[in-house]
């Protein structure tokens, strides 16, 4: 008998952000932290792609020409800002119900984009190639991060790059990101993130060096609570953002 097919699909944390699915577009609701993120991450890599590919991130559609795919892109908080830079934009997720929500947000919008209930798996299996993979608080979610890395590294295009953000595997994330988040603060709904899942740096490169892929860049996330908003640093302690390069 044929080997089952292995997957990057962890059945338990679909259904878990399917059920919060309408909640996608409410920056007061139960993603406010993600909205409350979206500043940060956006700049970080919108000035990142704009070096790569010698853009200028100022004008009004940098990204034109640029593919992009976001996996695990939930309701698309980053899809439309991607294409209303220019790009052309593939917004990929395991939930059908997260696709549904993000294709009438965009249409209500106004934005292209070619979103798809699918995996990261079946995009590679296809042979899908993109200028860019925005991996993004996707990898301690999926259930084999190994063969999940792999195959997006499979997506990006000789000289094209990926990014990913996730949370460190520290006691100092357990008390900030989980029991301080998710517990004190009720930032986000309880088991949102699981200790065992979190990824520690050493870990993703690992697995992104497996993919073809070297780091050329790290920063941190912290949240600023005198300024209410999240901002880079050197600490990576608990959220951090890597940017990896597929050699040309």
């Amino acid at each position: 008998m044929p080997e089952p097919r292995r997957s990057t699909i962890d059945a338990g944390e679909v259904e878990r952000f399917s059920a919060l699915a309408a909640e996608w577009w409410n920056p007061n609701g139960k993603f406010r932290p993600l909205h409350k993120f979206n500043p940060v991450r956006l700049a970080y890599i919108r000035d990142q792609i704009a070096a790569r590919f010698g853009r200028d991130a100022r004008a009004a559609k940098p990204f034109e020409g640029l593919r992009i795919l976001d996996i695990g892109c939930g309701g698309g908080l980053l899809c439309e800002p991607m294409a209303r830079l220019g790009a052309e934009v593939v917004g990929a997720d395991a939930s059908t119900t997260n696709i549904e929500v993000a294709k009438l947000h965009a249409n209500e919008a106004g934005v292209a984009v070619d979103y798809r209930a699918t995996t990261a798996e079946d995009l590679a299996d296809a042979g899908e190639k993109f200028d860019v993979v925005l991996n993004m608080e996707v990898v301690e979610h999926v259930a084999d991060i190994d063969l999940f890395v792999g195959k997006c590294g499979e997506m990006v295009k000789p000289g094209g790059i990926m990014f990913v953000a996730t949370i460190n595997r520290t006691l100092k994330a357990l008390g900030l990101a989980i029991i301080g988040a998710e517990y004190v603060l009720r930032w986000l709904p309880r088991g949102t993130h699981k200790f065992g899942k979190l990824v520690r740096p050493e870990e993703l490169e690992r697995a992104l060096s497996g993919a073809g892929l070297a780091i050329t860049d790290r920063s941190g996330v912290i949240y600023n609570p005198l300024a209410d908003r999240w901002q880079r640093s050197k600490d990576m302690d608990v959220n951090y953002m890597v940017l990896a390069e597929k050699a040309a």
